[in-house]
């Protein structure tokens, strides 16, 4: 490969890091053509799947200032995926780790998730979160639940007042007006039996 070549892979290899919400490095060794091609259509939609030559690629990672989550990791055959920008890490490392149970010959060897470093344990964790949509849905509900009992604590003290209003009109009907004001005054009487003189 002419070096004008391999300068201009190194480039867009460290655009795909720069770029990349996410990269996962793997070794496929032993893994046929068909096998890779049935990973590849696993992933589409959240990544892409490339094999890339080590030297090149770790090249790359270093001018992207990636190179410390990968380090010692470039031997062997090894592939990248790329998480894009409209694709979810998560189902990538869901559809990596199911790949990857049937087929035990993928190695994941670790990563990146937005420029943090990934260890295979991590990306097993990432694997087990739900998906994006499940944890929005589960932050909606959150939050409407959330509304729910604001609303009714707005409402608490308006029903109360109403409650209370109502037990003292019920109180009034039955035992009929309260009196308002100064008690009459008392009338004059004259004494029994006395005439005035």
């Amino acid at each position: 490969m002419a070096t004008a070549e391999k300068d201009a892979v190194i480039a867009e290899l460290a655009e795909k890091f720069r770029s990349s919400s996410a990269a996962v490095l793997t070794e496929y060794r032993g893994l046929t053509v068909t096998q890779l091609a049935e990973l590849r259509k696993n992933l589409r939609g959240n990544a892409t799947y490339s094999v890339v030559k080590n030297t090149l690629t770790q090249r790359a990672a270093k001018e992207a200032g990636v190179e410390s989550a990968f380090e010692g990791q470039f031997v062997g055959p090894n592939a990248l995926v790329f998480v894009e920008d409209e694709g979810d890490p998560v189902e990538t490392a869901k559809g990596l780790r199911n790949f990857a149970k049937d087929h035990p010959l993928l190695v994941i060897k670790g990563g990146i998730l937005d420029g943090n470093p990934l260890s295979p344990e991590d990306i097993e964790k990432l694997a087990k979160l739900e998906s994006r949509e499940v944890l929005l849905g589960q932050l909606a509900g959150a939050m409407k639940a959330q509304l729910t009992q604001a609303a009714q604590l707005f409402n608490a003290p308006l029903s109360q007042t109403a409650r209370v209003v109502d037990a003292l009109r019920t109180k009034v009907e039955e035992e009929g007006p309260v009196a308002t004001g100064a008690p009459e005054a008392a009338t004059e009487t004259t004494p029994e039996g006395g005439d005035e003189a």
